[in-house]
Parts: C-alpha cells; structure tokens; sequence
C-alpha cells in the first residue's frame, strides 16, 4: 500500500508539471476581431479586400450567357442547353409555383392574384411581341424583374430559370400552333380534358377527371 501511495503521488506530480509545461501562444496571441479598427493600416481597417480577381468557390460563372441570358448586351434566343421532355417537366412545375399566380397556367396573364385589384394586368405570354422576344429576355426578366413584377434570382436557381422559359416556349406554341405543327395522327383540335371539380387557380392546379376516377375492372 505505501509503494501504490508513492506511485499515485508521483503520477500526480508528474501531471501537474505536465500541464504547467503546457503553452497558450495560439490562444493569447495578437489578433484582430472582425471589422475592428487596426492601427497597422493606414486606412485603419483590419478587414481587407479580397485579391484583383477572386472568385468565392462555386460563384466561378465563365458561361455568361447561361447565368444572364445575354451576349454582351442584347438578350440571346437559344437554349444553353437541350430541351428535353424532363426540361419541360421541370419548367412546367417551377412555372405553376413561381409565374401561374400571375401569369395563369396558360400565360394569358389572368392568373388569381391579378383578379383581385392589380392595376395592371400582367401581359399575356400570347400577344405578338412576347412571340418574337428572344429566351434570353425572358430569362433576364426572370433574374431581374420588370415592372412590377420583382426579380426571383434568390427563389430560382439559374437552371430553373431557363426550364421556365423553354415552358412558357411550349406555352406559346400549344395555344399558336397551327395544323403543321401538329404530328400526324394528332386529332386537330384534340378532345378537351374533362376537370373534377372547379378549375384550378394559380396557387392550385386543375384535376383532371381520369386522374381521380378508379381503373376500370378487367374482364373475368
């Protein structure tokens, strides 16, 4: 028992020196606090401005065109990217959630919100100078806002923004097309969708009447 009191004590003794030993330079050395004044600069600004020409990860954006729809100053009119059914897929639902309440589901610009007191009714996507407008306007319109309508850069991402405008492109052309655009076999007008219930708004979409009726029974 004496020689395990010794040793308890000796181990005791051995720690306090260990942590007598120990250093805190990195906790106590000089440093300045965000946005302090600081005494080493002349402008007396501790917090300094990033190097001529960084870029923070992940905000590299060499494709210009593709994150503002435009070459040099002038809107352009293609895609940067393929339009494919998953495109339209997305832009249609993106649509439904950010442009419908306004701008309705077939973008004739009767959408809910405008129903109850908007001055200006947002313009239909069918009149004949949003047909010619280029995809890059309608994009820019998108990140920046027009009008009234405000921007949505924060709310949609910049793909997003661009599946929006290949959609308002299907828009535009499933209430233009003419007898040549539609493909052979395609009843011309096609059978109108029967609704169950009240038609949809711009925060609630329509239900087609086969989406809620029950499968009919195979034969035995």
């Amino acid at each position: 028992m004496p020689r395990l009191r010794q040793i308890s004590v000796a181990g005791l003794l051995a720690a306090v020196l260990a942590l007598c030993g120990c250093r805190l330079d990195m906790q106590v050395q000089p440093k300045q606090n965000p946005l302090s004044r600081s005494d080493f600069f002349s402008d007396q600004r501790s917090e300094r401005p990033p190097v001529d020409g960084t870029v923070a990860r992940g905000e590299l954006r060499a494709d210009t065109y593709f994150y503002t729809g435009k070459i040099g100053s002038n809107p352009g009119d293609y895609m940067p990217f393929p339009v494919t059914m998953e495109v339209l897929q997305r832009g249609r639902e993106r649509y439904n959630i950010y442009c419908a309440p306004c701008h309705s589901l077939v973008g004739d610009g009767k959408g809910f919100i405008p129903s109850r007191g908007f001055a200006r009714m947002p313009p239909s996507y069918h009149i004949e100078r949003l047909q010619k407008a280029p995809l890059g306007y309608f994009y820019d319109v998108i990140s920046n806002g027009f009008g009234a309508m405000p921007d949505y850069a924060s709310q949609i991402p910049p793909r997003d923004r661009w599946n929006i405008v290949a959609y308002i492109r299907a828009l535009q052309l499933s209430q233009n097309a003419t007898r040549a655009d539609v493909p052979a076999g395609q009843a011309v007008p096609s059978e109108a969708p029967k609704f169950h219930g009240e038609m949809g708004s711009g925060a609630t979409l329509p239900v087609i009447e086969s989406e809620t009726s029950s499968p009919p029974e195979e034969p035995k």
